[in-house]
């Protein structure tokens, strides 16, 4: 026969020859190893999940868990999205003891960061999953080296049962050694398309040199032909499958055992490699179409993140020094960062970009709020120290009896209180409540002894309005005398305070009754009562609490007025002169000497005040 009599390497030729199914499909005994490539998982807009608010303790807890995953694929995807991260952290801790390091004294070259024991933790698991990812490697590609041998004898073996000419037993042999090749994991690469072209084409070969059991391989073919039909049912239905990833993946399932399964009847061969083929190009018609719409997706979210990554950026100069504005702020940007994460995934090959000019900025904004918060809370420390000496100022005051001082230098704690400034959060209350309480106490002691020093000084008037009325008494009776003046006035001003509103009135009455008192004596003459009564007046400004002030503007106004009657004695002396050189001018020289007379006992009533001021 025309087919028994081809060789090996027009059979291989047979089996490398494909159908075009855009540059992806061959022929039945060249099925694609690359239909395992299905659409990838991360090209989904689904969300990942967001690390960048990990602690380094988190982190050190995560990486200990993925050590011990053998999804190499997984914990490499979560280690290139944590370690960045990670780093960034250390890099800030690192920056930070340094500067610690040379604001003791240290230089730069002699600083050596250790890292804390999640540093070491991190460190050590990362080596871990590394070592234990090229480890499997490795095995894998020993393995797969291995099998390449295995299957290199299994096809020598075939090869020389294919030759033989003993057929005793020959399709038992034959059919253990496909179970054994199959068995077999798989090699690798760049030989396995030779390999089943090889082995393929063996199988055709002992085939068609094996008439003797020619209507077993017939029975055996028609078996495979079933079971191939099965598969090709499966892969039709697989176009209703709503997960694209899903079809995917149970498509190349289905691959697998096609390729897996021995020859059909040639009759039927391209009938169900077509059938076949058809219904993969179908699901691979509606990948390509998910993956279109997914692309035309993935490239709007990447305009939309590309326009926050913008907006964004405006943040990163941001500066104020109220904590009010740098929270409408915050809340501004955690709203962009909301819109960005409702967004969804964006190009594999955009998106390290994109991501990094959104989160740097975004990094930025907060890096410069924890600067300004850390500079407020340094602040705050320095007005806590401040408020615990008022504190501690006001604490020593509050049991004081010296009234008026210690009441205006509360007062005056409490106004640098004011202007000092906000203290720690945590410390506002507990500070506040402590100065607070010290002036309470003190306030209400001032009060309290002011209720009682207002009823004394009620008892006081009143008092002060019997001595008036004792004055007003002897006046009135002409008993009026030296002694009883001095006695009265000495009971008067050895009366306490009286109320404020009646100070002026009390005053008025007590002067009025002094001097209808001085005027009754009738023993003095008018010279001698204005002498007593500016005595008792003088007398009245010693008790006064401004008494110093009072008889100083009152020396003043006296010496002013001595002053100015003794420039009008010049004048009129020299218009004297004038007049006696003049005739006819004696009226006037009498008015004028009427004058001098008058102005030097006033003068002389003057110096006498001014005399008796000096004694006071």
């Amino acid at each position: 026969m025309e087919r028994e009599n081809r060789t090996e390497q027009e059979q291989v030729q047979e089996v490398e020859q494909t159908n075009n199914h855009g540059n992806a499909l061959h022929t039945e005994s060249d099925l694609i190893d690359h239909v395992d490539v299905a659409v990838d998982d991360d090209s989904h807009a689904e969300h990942d999940e967001d690390y960048s608010q990990y602690s380094k303790e988190q982190f050190a807890e995560l990486i200990k868990e993925i050590s011990k995953d053998d999804n190499f694929k997984r914990a490499d995807n979560i280690v290139r999205k944590i370690k960045p991260l990670f780093d960034d952290i250390r890099g800030k801790e690192r920056a930070d003891a340094l500067e610690r390091f040379t604001a003791d004294g240290g230089t730069a070259e002699d600083f050596d960061y250790k890292g804390d024991e999640f540093d070491v933790i991190f460190d050590a698991n990362l080596k871990l999953i590394r070592d234990r990812k090229n480890q499997f490697i490795k095995q894998l590609e020993e393995k797969k080296t291995d099998n390449l041998t295995k299957k290199e004898n299994l096809l020598e073996a075939l090869r020389l049962l294919s030759d033989s000419t003993d057929t005793n037993n020959q399709f038992d042999k034959f059919k253990e050694l496909q179970r054994e090749w199959k068995s077999i994991g798989p090699v690798p690469g760049p030989q396995a398309k030779t390999l089943w072209a090889n082995y393929h084409a063996l199988l055709d070969r002992f085939y068609d040199n094996q008439s003797i059991y020619f209507e077993l391989k017939e029975l055996d073919r028609r078996r495979n032909l079933e079971a191939k039909i099965e598969l090709c049912v499966r892969a039709e239905k697989l176009t209703d499958v709503e997960n694209i990833n899903d079809a995917i993946r149970e498509l190349n399932e289905l691959h697998h055992e096609f390729k897996h399964l021995g020859p059909v009847p040639i009759e039927n061969k391209d009938e169900v490699w077509k059938r076949f083929k058809t219904a993969s190009d179908t699901v691979y018609a509606k990948r390509d179409a998910f993956v279109h719409t997914l692309q035309i997706e993935l490239n709007a979210n990447m305009e939309l993140k590309l326009k926050l990554a913008e907006e964004v950026q405006a943040f990163t100069s941001f500066q104020s020094d109220r904590i009010k504005e740098w929270n409408v702020k915050s809340k501004e940007v955690l709203e962009l960062q909301k819109q960005w994460e409702a967004i969804g995934g964006i190009p594999r090959s955009k998106a390290k970009d994109v991501n990094k000019k959104f989160w740097t900025a975004f990094k930025l904004f907060f890096s410069n709020k924890n600067v300004f918060f850390k500079k407020l809370d340094e602040e705050r420390s320095g007005n806590l120290q401040l408020k615990n000496e008022l504190i501690k100022r006001a604490s020593e005051l509050k049991e004081s009896t010296d009234w008026d001082k210690a009441s205006n230098e509360l007062k005056g704690l409490q106004q640098k209180w004011k202007d000092i400034g906000p203290v720690p959060e945590k410390m506002r209350d507990r500070v506040f409540k402590e100065f607070k309480d010290s002036c309470d106490h003190f306030f209400e002691q001032l009060r309290l002894q002011k209720g009682k020093a207002e009823n004394e000084q009620v008892d006081n008037l009143k008092l002060k309005e019997e001595v008036c009325s004792e004055f007003e008494r002897h006046a009135a009776a002409g008993t009026a005398s030296q002694d009883i003046l001095q006695s009265l006035q000495d009971k008067f001003n050895a009366i306490g305070f009286v109320p404020r509103n009646s100070i002026s009135p009390i005053r008025e009455r007590h002067q009025k009754a002094v001097y209808t008192f001085i005027q009754s004596i009738q023993s003095l003459g008018d010279d001698e009562k204005s002498k007593l009564a500016l005595r008792s007046e003088l007398s009245d400004l010693r008790n006064d609490p401004m008494a110093d002030q009072k008889i100083y503007h009152r020396e003043q106004a006296i010496r002013k007025k001595i002053s100015k009657v003794e420039n009008d004695i010049a004048v009129w002396n020299n218009n004297l002169e004038f007049f006696g050189k003049s005739k006819n001018a004696d009226k006037m020289k009498e008015e004028f000497q009427d004058k001098l007379k008058e102005a030097g006992d006033h003068l002389k009533q003057l110096k006498d005040q001014l005399k008796l001021l000096r004694t006071v």
